[in-house]
C-alpha cells in the first residue's frame, strides 16, 4: 500500500469523506478483494495493532514505590530512621547496635515485596480474564470475510457491519442500508444518527457529523454496511479521545467503602498516638521513646496488609469464578455481584434452551404450508443483519424439509431489523426476473402492514373478521408455549434498488411460523437456589404474554398477572417505583422501558443485575449495577458488560454470585477482626502507660507482633464462609466496622489488662524476686523483659485466636473451623511468637523467658478471653441482624 495513513499525522477525516470509493481504492492500491497475509503484515508494521492505551501505562518503578511508600509504611522508615540515628550516628562506638533498625527496614521490605507481588499478580490475572473474553469483528482478507479479533484489524481492510456489531475502527462506509449508529460515546447525543455511504459529502462543523465516516467507540443501532479501515487504535477519533480522559473509572461502593474504612483507621491513629505520646511523655519523662513508642502504637492500630489482603482475595475469588464459568472483567465489581439482590434477565436462552425448534409452517389457515416456509426461509437466508436463533432455527427446518439447493434467488435489497418496527424484509428476484418483497416479524406488526391475506386458497382483503380468525390460531399457539412470527409477501413492489420502511406497506400475508423454545431442566432449581439466596428473578422480554406466561409457570415463576410495554409507557417514574415492587414478569418491552425499569429498581435500593446478549439489552446492562453477558452475545453487550458467563445458564450465575459473596465475607472478616484486636490491643497500651512505671512494650516489640498477625492474615482468603452468611446479599457498611471495633475491641482489653496486672504483681515478682520498685537497675531490666515477653505472647495468641473467633456468628473449633490453610498458618504463627522468647534473637528483641508458671495462666486467660468474645458477639449480632 502507498502511503496510506501516516504514522503519528493527524487523520484527515474530511479529505476521506469527500473521495469518492474508487478514488480511495485507486489511491492506497487496494482490491475489493480485500487485503492479502503480506498487505496485513505491512500495514500492521506501519500503524500498530487496532487497541487503545488508556493514558499511559503504570511504569514497573512506580508500582514499586506505590507498593512500598504508603502511609503505614512511612511511618515504619520514620521510626527505622529513628532507631538508626539513636542506635547508630549518635551512639558510643562500642554502643552501637544495627539491630533494632534492621529489623524495621526488614519489616518494610517484606511488608512492601508482598504487595507488590500481589499487585503484579492482580494485573496478570485481571489481563488474563479479559483475554478470555473476545469481541471480534467480520474482515474481508484473501476475498473472504472472516470473524477476527478486534485488536487485529489493520488500515486498509474491509470491514462487515450489521445490528449488534461495535464499530472496530475509524471506518469509510461503502455501502449502507438503513444503518444507524449510536454515537453517544463519543458525542453524547442520546438517539442513533443515520449513516450512508453517501459521496455527495460537504465540510462539516465535526469528523463524527460526515454521513459516510462511523468510529471506534460507537455500535450499530441497526442496519448493515461495508466499510474501509482508515484509522486503527490510538490513532482513531476515540484513541484521541481516549488520552485526554482520566484513567481512572467510577469508583464502585466496594473501592469507596475500603477508601472509607482507611480514612477510619486513619482518625483512630491521630486520636491514639498523640494521647500515648502525652501520657508517655509526661510520666516517663522521655520524651523521645515515648514518640517512637506512640508511633509504633500508630502503626500497631493500622492493617498494614490491608491492600495485599484485599487484593488476594480479589484475585483468588476471580480465578475461582473463572474456573465455574463466570469471567469477572473488573476485579472490584465482585463485591456488586455478590451484593445483588435483584436479577433482571431476559427469557429466551436464560429461562429456556439456547436452542429454538421450528415446530410448525403454516398457512393462515392453520395448515402445515412448504410456501410459507420457502418465504421465510428467503427471508432469513438472504439478510445480511444480526442473524438471531429464529432465523437459525428457520434455515435449519428448511434445509431438512426442503430441497434448498434448488431455491434460487438473487438479492436486490434488504430493509433491517429493528426493535421499533420488530419486522425485517428482504427484495429477491428468480431466474425469470419476478421480484418479492419477504417480510417477516411480530405478528400483530405483520397485521398493520398487510391489506390481503391469502386465506382459505383466496387472496382476500384482510377484513376485521379475518384478523380476529388469524389472532384466535396464534393465541391458541401461544397459550402452548410457541412463539408466533407472521409472513408477508409483495410482488413486483414498484421500487427497484432503494427499498425503505414506506414499501413495507399493502402485503400481503400469507402465513405464520411456530417456534418451539423449552424451558431448560435446570431452570426450576436455579431459580429456587437464587431464591433461597435472596435473589429475586424479574423477566424482562420483548417476547408477548401468552407465551412467556407459558414458560414462566412451567419454572415456577409466578406470573398471574404480566406487565405489558405499552403500560410502561404510560406510568410516571413513581408509579413506576412501585410497579416494579410488585410484579416480577415484563413482556413486550422495548429497549429504553428494560432501561427504565432497571434504574427504578435502583432508585428503589436494590442492588441489580441485568443479565442480556443482545443490542435491546445493552442500555439496561449499563444502567444496572453490575452488567451480565455471556460470551457468545453480540459485541455492544459484552462491551456492557462487568461479568461475562461462558454459559448462558442461571446455575452458572447462582454459582458466581455465591463465589463473589465468599470473596466479600473474607474481606470483611480480615477487617472486622484485625481492626477490633489492634483497637483493644492499643487501648491497652494506653490504659498502661498510665499508670507502669516502664513502657508496657517496646516499639520494635510492637512492630514484630503486629508482623506476625498479619503474615498470619495472609491465609484469610483461603478461608470459607458459613453457609448461612452466603444466604442473603451484602452490600458494604463503613459505619459497621466502627461499631464493630467499638464492641469487640475492648474485650480484649479487659483480658490484656489482667494479664498486665498478673505479671506485675505475681510472676515477675515470682521470678526476679521483688516488687519493681525495691529491685536493683539490673533487676528491673530482667523484671520488665519478662513483663514484656508474657504481654507479648497473650496479645499474639488473643490476637490470632480471636481471628477464629470472629471469621463466624457460632461457636469457634466446634460449630464452626476455618480452612486447613488457615487453621495451619495462623498455629504456625503463634508458636513463631510463643518461642521467641526463648531464642537470642527474642532476647535482643528485649524479651525474656517466660517460666512454667505463666502458661497455666495464659491457658485460662485465652479461654475465658474466648468465652467472653462468644457471649459480646451474640448481643452484637442480635442487636445489628449481621457480624461481618
Amino acid at each position: 500500500m502507498e502511503k496510506t495513513f501516516k504514522n503519528n499525522q493527524k487523520i484527515n477525516y474530511g479529505l476521506f469523506a469527500k473521495k469518492t470509493v474508487e478514488n480511495i481504492f485507486d489511491k492506497f492500491q487496494l482490491s475489493a478483494k480485500g487485503l492479502s497475509e503480506e498487505q496485513v503484515l505491512i500495514s500492521r508494521e506501519k500503524h500498530g495493532d487496532n487497541k487503545i492505551s488508556y493514558g499511559k501505562k503504570t511504569p514497573f518503578l512506580v508500582e514499586v514505590l506505590k507498593a512500598y511508600i504508603t502511609p503505614f509504611t512511612l511511618v515504619l522508615i520514620g521510626l527505622g530512621m529513628t532507631s538508626f540515628i539513636t542506635d547508630v550516628v549518635i551512639a558510643a562506638p562500642q554502643e552501637r547496635d544495627f539491630f533494632g533498625s534492621g529489623i524495621i527496614f526488614s519489616m518494610v521490605l517484606i511488608s512492601g515485596t508482598m504487595t507488590l507481588i500481589q499487585s503484579v499478580r492482580s494485573n496478570q490475572a485481571a489481563e488474563k480474564l479479559k483475554s478470555l473474553v473476545k469481541v471480534t469483528a467480520n474482515v474481508k482478507r484473501n476475498n473472504q470475510y472472516e470473524e477476527i479479533p478486534m485488536e487485529e484489524i489493520v488500515c486498509g481492510d474491509q470491514v462487515k457491519l450489521s445490528a449488534g456489531d461495535m464499530i472496530p475502527a475509524d471506518i469509510r462506509l461503502i455501502t449502507t442500508k438503513d444503518l444507524f449508529i449510536s454515537q453517544s460515546a463519543l458525542t453524547g447525543e442520546s438517539y442513533p444518527v443515520e449513516k450512508r455511504a453517501d459521496e455527495r459529502i460537504t465540510q462539516q462543523d465535526s469528523d463524527t457529523s460526515y454521513e459516510n465516516l462511523v468510529f471506534m467507540g460507537s455500535n450499530v443501532v441497526s442496519g448493515s454496511a461495508e466499510g474501509l479501515v482508515i484509522a486503527t487504535g490510538n490513532r482513531t477519533l476515540f484513541g484521541d479521545v481516549a488520552k485526554t480522559l482520566s484513567t481512572k473509572p467510577i469508583p464502585t461502593s466496594f473501592e469507596l467503602g475500603i477508601r472509607k474504612t482507611s480514612f477510619l483507621f486513619i482518625k483512630f491513629m491521630s486520636l491514639m498516638a498523640p494521647t500515648v505520646i502525652v501520657i508517655n511523655g509526661l510520666t516517663k519523662g522521655d520524651w523521645l521513646e515515648a514518640l517512637l513508642f506512640g508511633l509504633s502504637v500508630a502503626v500497631g492500630l493500622t492493617p498494614e496488609m490491608l491492600p495485599m489482603i484485599v487484593t488476594t482475595n480479589l484475585v483468588k475469588g476471580a480465578t475461582a469464578m473463572a474456573k465455574k464459568g463466570t469471567i469477572i472483567k473488573n476485579l472490584n465489581s465482585i463485591q456488586n455481584f455478590g451484593a445483588i439482590d435483584v436479577l433482571c434477565t431476559d427469557k429466551t436462552g436464560t429461562l429456556t434452551q439456547d436452542k429454538i425448534i421450528l415446530e410448525y409452517h403454516l398457512d393462515c389457515d392453520g395448515k402445515e404450508d412448504s410456501r410459507v416456509l420457502r418465504h421465510a426461509y428467503l427471508n432469513s437466508c438472504y439478510q445480511t443483519g444480526l442473524k438471531n436463533l429464529l432465523d437459525v432455527a428457520i434455515i435449519e427446518a428448511a434445509e431438512e424439509k426442503l430441497a434448498t439447493e434448488t431455491i434460487q434467488y438473487k438479492k436486490v435489497d434488504e430493509i433491517p431489523f429493528d426493535f421499533e418496527r420488530r419486522r425485517m424484509s428482504v427484495v429477491v428476484e428468480d431466474n425469470h426476473g419476478k421480484t418479492q418483497m419477504i417480510t417477516k416479524g411480530a405478528i400483530e406488526e405483520m397485521l398493520n402492514i398487510s391489506s390481503f391475506v391469502d386465506f382459505k386458497g383466496k387472496v382476500t382483503k384482510l377484513t376485521d373478521e379475518v384478523r380476529r380468525e388469524v389472532l384466535e390460531k396464534v393465541e391458541e399457539l401461544n397459550a402452548n408455549g410457541l412463539r408466533v412470527l407472521g409472513v408477508a409477501q409483495k410482488t413486483n413492489p414498484s421500487v427497484v434498488g432503494e427499498f425503505s420502511i414506506s414499501d413495507e406497506s399493502d402485503m400481503v400475508l400469507i402465513g405464520y411460523l411456530a417456534f418451539l423454545d423449552p424451558p431448560k431442566e435446570t431452570t426450576k432449581q436455579a431459580l429456587e437456589a437464587l431464591k433461597m439466596h435472596g435473589v429475586c428473578v424479574k423477566v424482562l422480554t420483548g417476547d408477548n404474554a401468552l407465551v412467556t406466561q407459558s414458560v414462566c409457570k412451567q419454572v415456577g415463576l409466578g406470573a398471574e398477572k404480566l406487565v405489558n410495554g405499552e403500560e410502561i409507557e404510560q406510568l410516571t417514574d413513581e408509579k413506576l417505583s412501585q410497579l416494579v415492587e410488585e410484579h416480577d414478569v415484563f413482556v413486550k418491552l422495548n429497549p429504553q422501558q428494560k432501561q427504565r425499569i432497571t434504574w427504578a429498581l435502583r432508585e428503589n435500593g436494590h442492588t441489580v443485575g441485568f443479565l442480556g446478549d443482545g443490542i435491546n439489552d445493552a442500555p439496561a446492562m449499563k444502567t444496572a449495577d453490575v452488567g451480565i453477558s455471556v460470551d457468545t452475545a453480540v459485541d455492544i453487550a459484552k462491551e456492557s458488560a462487568d461479568v461475562i458467563l461462558l454459559e448462558k445458564d442461571l446455575t452458572i450465575l447462582e454459582r458466581g454470585i455465591i463465589s463473589g459473596r465468599e470473596t466479600f465475607g473474607n474481606i470483611m472478616k480480615y477487617i472486622k477482626s484485625t481492626a477490633s484486636s489492634n483497637f483493644g490491643n492499643m487501648f491497652s497500651v494506653l490504659v498502661a502507660s498510665m499508670f507502669l512505671p516502664f513502657l508496657p512494650m517496646l516499639p520494635l516489640q510492637i512492630l514484630f507482633l503486629n508482623l506476625i498477625y498479619d503474615i498470619s492474615c495472609v491465609s484469610v482468603p483461603w478461608d470459607h464462609m458459613d453457609k448461612e452468611y452466603l444466604e442473603e446479599p451484602k452490600s458494604w457498611t463503613a459505619s459497621g466496622i466502627g461499631k464493630f471495633m467499638v464492641w469487640l475491641g475492648p474485650t480484649s482489653s479487659i483480658f490484656d489488662i489482667t494479664t498486665y496486672l498478673l505479671m506485675y504483681f505475681v510472676i515477675c515478682p515470682a521470678v526476679v524476686g521483688g516488687n519493681f520498685h525495691t529491685l536493683n537497675a539490673e533487676q528491673q531490666v530482667a523484671f520488665i523483659a519478662i513483663f514484656h515477653a508474657g504481654w507479648f505472647v497473650e496479645s499474639l495468641w488473643s490476637q490470632t485466636l480471636v481471628l477464629h473467633a470472629l471469621r463466624t456468628p457460632k461457636i469457634p473449633f466446634i460449630q464452626s473451623r476455618g480452612s486447613f490453610i488457615m487453621t495451619s498458618i495462623t498455629t504456625l504463627g503463634i508458636a513463631v511468637g510463643t518461642l521467641l522468647p526463648f531464642t537470642a534473637f527474642g532476647q535482643n528483641l528485649g524479651l525474656a523467658t517466660l517460666p512454667s508458671s505463666y502458661w497455666l495462666w495464659l491457658v485460662a486467660t485465652v479461654l475465658a478471653y474466648l468465652l467472653l468474645v462468644t457471649v459480646v458477639k451474640r448481643f452484637y449480632v442480635t442487636r445489628y441482624q449481621e457480624l461481618l
